[in-house]
């Protein structure tokens, strides 16, 4: 009497779990390579970025399309002082972490027209109509700058220090 002996192929258990343990390594190293949380606060900070500028060109365009008069609420806003663009006055008055000095009231641009801005743009993150988290300061010459209030660090997991985000015209 002879013995047949089947050759059985296929994976053994332990295999099977080498493979699987090598896979969630890889995937781990490549998770924390691309570094999603500071991926989210460069996307951030970059909208913020661009909003300002929405807004001071807005504003700019606003000017040379009057014979050089500011937005009236701009021309009533006091030189050197720092406000929020938002809608209500109360919520306002606080500080904003990249300006030294508090803002001292709310600056409303709802009425300026689509024209130039469609939408008043707002903190991607935190951002809301009656407080946008970004601010406008006129000075002494009529220039304006427009920066956002809370921007993100953009080191390793998001940390980090914040870029100052602002642009004056």
């Amino acid at each position: 009497m002879q013995l047949i002996r089947k050759n059985i192929t296929g994976f053994t258990l332990v295999e099977l779990i080498i493979v699987i343990a090598i896979i969630a390594i890889l995937a781990a190293a490549i998770f924390v390579a691309i570094d999603p949380a500071r991926r989210l606060h460069e996307a951030r900070n970059a909208r913020r970025q661009s909003d300002v500028a929405t807004i001071v060109e807005a504003l700019k365009q606003y000017q040379v399309d009057h014979g050089g008069d500011h937005y009236v609420q701009v021309a009533d806003a006091q030189e050197d002082v720092y406000y929020i663009i938002g809608q209500a006055a109360l919520v306002c008055e606080s500080s904003c972490t990249a300006i030294a000095d508090a803002a001292v009231g709310c600056l409303d641009l709802r009425d300026m027209g689509t024209n130039y801005l469609s939408q008043v743009p707002m903190d991607p993150k935190i951002g809301t109509p009656e407080r946008t988290w970004y601010y406008l300061m006129k000075d002494s010459n009529g220039a304006i700058t427009v920066g956002a209030c809370e921007p993100e660090g953009e080191g390793p997991g998001g940390m980090g220090v914040p870029p100052k985000i602002e642009a004056t015209r």
